[in-house]
């Protein structure tokens, strides 16, 4: 993972990281780490969604897209 960080970085990209606590080489290739509480693996995969989620919202609200109503969803549920 973590050549796969350097090749980004190498291409100009900022390298925004989402790891377990202590995970030191995360933090060497990374520009920005967030950190989730160090569990096991198999958690892992949860805990990271909500701080995945928040990323994403925040930078669709700086680009400014529409939030609530995201362009080339299909509408999956009627509201009657």
């Amino acid at each position: 993972m973590v050549s796969n960080m350097q090749e980004v970085k190498a291409r100009g990209a900022k390298v925004i990281a989402i790891t377990q606590e202590g995970n030191t080489e995360v933090e060497k290739s990374a520009d920005i780490v967030i950190y989730i509480p160090e569990v096991d693996d198999m958690l892992s995969g949860i805990l990271s969604v909500v701080p995945t989620q928040l990323l994403a919202y925040h930078v669709a609200e700086i680009r400014g897209l529409d939030v609530d109503k995201p362009r080339n969803l299909a509408k999956s549920v009627t509201v009657e």
